[in-house]
């Protein structure tokens, strides 16, 4: 990298930017780096047998020395989701609000890393040094309580960095944003904002969360059994579920692992309120009328695995949807997970329930600010250069031209890839070098170690299956001395495709007969030789290419 190396102020992101979630930025000043957020990524269709995509942290590894500290925007997945991971590879302490600590905890205690772990509870308004930064927590508005956007005092000027925010005057926790803090910053002077980017595309003010008390409290004046979809870190939307279900005389049954971590932690830490009969165990929702009950679910984007795509696929083991069940999916598909939604939505359907969802009724308010906010946000902090975070590349270009209608110098706006090294004194900016940053894929309890040649494999097995050639060879004549034997999964079914079976067996044994003949005894060169033989002879025959695998044994 190029620049006077020591007198630059580096931002580094190394997750968030050109994708949704897996969020994760360095900030690096001489010998002094600390960590924002640490979140994962789901992964896409074609990542086949992939449970969590998370940030390389390469860049980290080499740089551990200078690592001074984790800072933590919110409890939200795509922003704590990789910690245990990180925490693995890299000690450091973590310093964030309560709530999101809380449920950094419970995520922790699942990996066992809570006793080596140092964490810091920063309040909304406190400041705390890490080497060289001072950083501040200024309260936002999200769509789960205790979020902050950061000021960031570096020795070349102040960064702010909004964090995931909208801005609701009328918050469920009575804590609306600080916008006067923002305001007070702009008049001292802004380096740099990075602000979230998520809804840059949609025009005017994300509603308040608020609204959506009123339509429960309407949706749930029935005789018909309730049951509420949505995202387990939503506290704010379960304690408006919470309400409408106290005022219509309702119990309340949780289901779905991570929720029912979630309310423990929200409701031990306070950020949940209800009375200690309101919630029943999910065991006992017989014991109740229809009228009676109300049950919060996870699966509001149809996730295969999810509570709910389990009961409208009639496999829960708890709860079984009837005729005249009203069912709230109180959220709007995130993009790509369209299908998966409306596949739940028509299976609820069949099996008689009364389904409400974002096209019938305003059940779900996002918690990401829309243009007017932005441009609010902008305009109060009134920063030298701005750098569009947290969205895809269309989110990010669509907030640098929000940027530009008030008035900034494209140049002096930047949009970032991961990796991409942005140095910056205190009148200058400019795009440096690169350092290594890309997705690590979690299989199981394997980290990194599913990279695209795996997945290739994968992709192809699942389109056109497999087929293992078994052969016996006498080890001193290279003579076939049994098979071959040939295993079909995924390709064909071996039993009503004999002729095709004996067809291949056919060609192999000349192909053998024909290495014997010539002397070829070495191995790779046999397997080859099946290898391409079948490849070209399948294809012909079936317009099809699954992966062949020779086995050669020897005796």
């Amino acid at each position: 990298m190029s620049g006077n190396y020591g007198s630059k102020l580096k931002i580094i992101p190394l997750g968030g930017l050109h994708e949704v979630g897996k969020n994760m930025t360095v900030f690096e000043y001489e010998n002094d780096i600390f960590v924002l957020d640490a979140g994962l990524a789901f992964p896409e269709d074609d990542m086949l047998g992939i449970d969590l995509v998370i940030p390389d942290i390469t860049y980290l590894e080499k740089n551990v020395d200078k690592i001074r500290g984790i800072v933590i925007t919110h409890g939200h997945e795509d922003h704590i989701g990789a910690l245990p991971y990180v925490l693995k590879q890299i000690k450091a302490p973590i310093y964030a609000t309560k709530l999101t600590l809380g449920l950094i905890e419970t995520k922790l205690e699942e990996h066992g890393l809570v006793r080596g772990t140092k964490m810091i509870c920063v309040k909304q308004g406190q400041r705390f040094k890490l080497g060289c930064f001072e950083i501040e927590f200024i309260r936002t508005n999200h769509s789960i309580p205790d979020s902050v956007a950061l000021a960031i005092n570096t020795p070349v000027g102040v960064i702010v960095h909004t964090g995931d925010f909208k801005v609701d005057y009328t918050p469920i926790d009575g804590g609306p944003i600080d916008l006067a803090r923002f305001g007070i910053l702009g008049k001292r002077g802004v380096l740099a904002l990075m602000a979230d980017s998520t809804n840059a595309e949609r025009p005017g003010f994300t509603m308040s969360e608020s609204t959506i008390g009123q339509v429960f409290e309407e949706l749930f004046d029935t005789d018909q059994r309730i049951l509420v979809a949505t995202f387990a870190s939503n506290i704010h939307r379960m304690q408006q579920v919470i309400n409408s279900a106290i005022k219509t005389h309702r119990k309340v049954a949780i289901c779905g692992r991570s929720m029912i971590n979630v309310i423990t932690v929200a409701h031990k830490l306070g950020y949940i309120k209800y009375l200690d009969d309101t919630l029943i165990d999910i065991d006992d929702i017989g014991k109740y009328s229809p009228h009676q009950l109300c049950i919060i679910t996870t699966g509001s984007q149809g996730e295969p695995m999810s509570a709910l795509s389990k009961m409208a696929n009639a496999e829960h083991k708890k709860v079984e949807i009837v005729p005249g069940d009203r069912v709230i999916i109180s959220a709007s598909p995130i993009p790509g997970n369209e299908k998966y939604v409306s596949k739940l939505v028509d299976d609820l359907f069949k099996l008689g329930a009364d389904v409400i969802y974002h096209s019938l009724a305003e059940t779900h308010v996002s918690g990401h600010a829309c243009q007017e906010e932005l441009k609010l946000i902008h305009t109060l902090v009134k920063p030298k250069f701005f750098i569009p975070v947290h969205g895809e590349y269309k989110h990010l270009r669509q907030h640098a031209k929000i940027a530009e209608s008030l008035g900034m110098d494209p140049e002096d706006i930047f949009i970032l890839s991961n990796g991409r090294v942005l140095e910056l004194d205190s009148d200058s900016a400019r795009v440096g070098g690169m350092v290594q940053a890309g997705r690590v894929m979690v299989d199981g309890l394997g980290v990194g170690d599913v990279g695209s040649v795996v997945l290739r494999d994968r992709q192809h097995l699942s389109q056109d299956g497999l087929m293992v050639v078994v052969l016996t060879l006498d080890s001193e004549t290279g003579t076939v001395v049994a098979g071959p034997d040939i295993i079909s999964r995924g390709f064909v079914y071996v039993k009503e495709s004999e002729d095709l079976i004996e067809e291949i067996k056919i060609i192999l044994k000349r192909q053998l007969l024909a290495f014997e003949e010539s002397g070829v005894k070495d191995w790779n060169t046999i397997k080859n030789g099946v290898r391409d033989t079948l490849k070209n002879f399948i294809f012909e025959k079936t317009k099809r290419k699954p992966m062949i695998l020779p086995v050669i044994m020897e005796v």
